[in-house]
């Protein structure tokens, strides 16, 4: 058995993925920085919550409120996530969008998640080596 067949380990790798395609989406954003008329792209995130209640729509299951102090379920409350994406407020004489410090801070997030990402696996793999005895 290797670790491509466990499921955490599947879904990290996934996500290492994407986290690796999501930086060289935003590494052409900064390398066309200065073409004329480029808008800059990014790869859209997996919304759980939508995979999830795809999953359960056969089987629904609602939340039932006993007081009315309790909080809604999570179907009535507008989540500040879903909100419309913000339009990019700096736009070059050029028709260029590329604004390089959101570039910058995307891509610095980018390798913050990427480096939790590796050490989730890393630590991972140390406690199987220490469930069969060949830890450190």
């Amino acid at each position: 058995m290797t670790t491509q067949n466990i499921g955490l380990f599947k879904a990290l790798n996934a996500k290492m993925q994407y986290l690796d395609m999501r930086q060289k989406v935003l590494a052409q954003n900064v390398a066309n920085a200065d073409t004329p008329g480029y808008v800059p792209k990014d790869l859209s995130k997996v919304d759980f919550g939508r995979v999830l209640q795809k999953v359960t729509k056969e089987n629904r299951v609602l939340v039932d409120t006993t007081n009315p102090l309790h909080m809604p379920p999570g179907g009535q409350v507008e989540d500040p996530k879903n909100r419309a994406a913000k339009l990019v407020y700096e736009v070059a004489p050029v028709g260029n969008e590329v604004s390089l410090e959101e570039q910058m801070i995307k891509t610095s997030q980018n390798t913050m998640d990427y480096n939790l990402m590796t050490t989730l696996y890393q630590k991972n793999v140390n406690m199987l080596r220490t469930a069969i005895g060949t830890g450190r």
